[in-house]
């Protein structure tokens, strides 16, 4: 039995999954973080002072010190009760491994890598309106402090996607492997049987011309303002047409609208779409979305170069005809016209149209869909990736080396 170490600042995050698995292992499992947004049974949290939120800019060096060095104290203090770890997993963004190495120096590190912020090739400079200046590369770099250093001292560091490790610099990328967290393929499965509930009180069922949307929060990051534009179009095209749309109304990335209040409601004055045609279902248990995911006719997911989201890789698994932009993040995983179909992420028409298509019927619908299920149960089923990231864990616990040449060592551990 080892004893395992997870550090996330809102934990369990990414390791949610992992950590259940590895306590079912029969490993003794820790989670150090600020707050903790799920409980994992076995899972014995540590908490550490919260440091306030990120206030961004050039600020984010002395922010990211001082979450590491609340990690440190705590981890600390836990090592003084006795806490020594065989291996500490943690997310490298916030700053909350800069100082393990210190505190553990002889325990193997494992760093998650989800995003290096740059202003070009990825989010920053992706919209064409949008003007890059100094002040916001200085402010990109500054947000890089913490991973950077983090991986620096780590052993080995982990992406969920081949696209997200590609955006390191190749002296770190080198360092990186790729394993997804995995999807729960039998959870996250096709079911013609599936209804789903509007707040209206109508029922929605498999084969219903519903084409639905999800996001943590509905923001230019995801397309929103894209879908919804091209919703509205949909309306006037398909009389017949139920729009869904999952998601919250505050601002995970990015700024919110001009004129204040949230991309919802600025969208809504924007296309003046029929309120009648378009329900708001705000943030679904997870439960109720795989259930709008099995109804749907078609499901759009837009993406900025940028983190991939879980719900996309979940509406695949779920059998969906899915709609998405030809953006890195999704085009890892989507090949056009095979298991989805990809449109231009600026192109509104053209997602327009594309749904009215999906909705008047494709033949090879069927076909996609199937390929669009087998694609997560290939790639990225939560049984494979749970398989590899445990070997990856024991493999650093135990005797035999990571690396070679200088690079990390493929032993069958690793893939996306």
């Amino acid at each position: 039995m080892a004893t395992i170490l997870f550090v996330h600042r809102h934990g369990p995050g990414q390791f949610l999954h992992l950590a259940g698995h590895l306590v079912r292992q029969g490993h003794d499992v820790s989670m150090l973080c600020e707050t903790s947004d799920q409980a994992v049974i076995g899972v014995k949290t540590i908490q550490h002072r919260p440091v306030g939120p990120d206030r961004g800019g050039k600020s984010a060096v002395d922010y990211q010190t001082r979450v590491g060095t609340s990690a440190a104290e705590a981890m600390d203090d836990w090592r003084k009760r006795g806490g020594v770890p065989d291996i500490i997993v943690g997310h490298s963004g916030w700053g909350s491994l800069l100082f393990a190495r210190d505190v553990f120096p002889g325990t193997p590190l494992l760093a998650y890598c989800e995003h290096y912020y740059r202003h070009k090739g990825a989010d920053v400079g992706f919209d064409p309106s949008e003007t890059i200046g100094i002040d916001d590369i200085a402010r990109l770099k500054a947000r890089n402090f913490a991973q950077v250093t983090t991986l620096l001292s780590a052993d080995v560091g982990l992406s969920p996607t081949r696209w997200q490790r590609s955006g390191y610099p190749e002296a770190l990328a080198r360092r990186i492997g790729v394993i997804h967290e995995g999807i729960n393929t039998q959870f996250c499965r096709p079911d013609a049987n599936a209804q789903f509930v509007l707040p209206d009180g109508r029922t929605l069922r498999a084969g219903d011309p519903v084409v639905t949307y999800a996001a943590r929060n509905l923001e230019p990051y995801r397309g929103f303002p894209q879908f919804m534009r091209a919703a509205a179009e949909l309306t006037r095209i398909n009389k017949a047409a139920v729009i869904v749309v999952a998601g919250a109304d505050g601002t995970s990335y990015g700024a919110g609208p001009p004129r204040g209040g949230s991309w919802r409601e600025s969208m809504l004055r924007e296309t003046s779409i029929d309120p009648s045609r378009i329900h708001f279902v705000g943030t679904l248990p997870h439960e109720a979305l795989i259930r709008l995911f099995q109804v749907s006719a078609a499901h759009v997911y837009l993406s900025y170069p940028f983190v991939l989201s879980w719900s996309m890789l979940e509406a695949m698994s779920a059998g969906v005809l899915l709609i998405g932009s030809d953006t890195p993040p999704v085009v890892e995983f989507v090949r056009d016209e095979r298991n989805g179909i990809l449109v231009p992420f600026f192109d509104t028409t053209t997602l327009a149209d594309t749904l009215a298509e999906a909705l008047a019927g494709r033949r090879d619908a069927f076909e996609i869909r199937q390929a669009a299920r087998q694609t997560i149960i290939d790639q990225v089923a939560m049984s494979r990736s749970l398989a590899r990231q445990t070997a990856l864990i024991e493999r650093m616990i135990g005797t035999q080396p990571i690396w070679t040449g200088g690079s990390l060592v493929n032993a069958g551990s690793y893939g996306g």
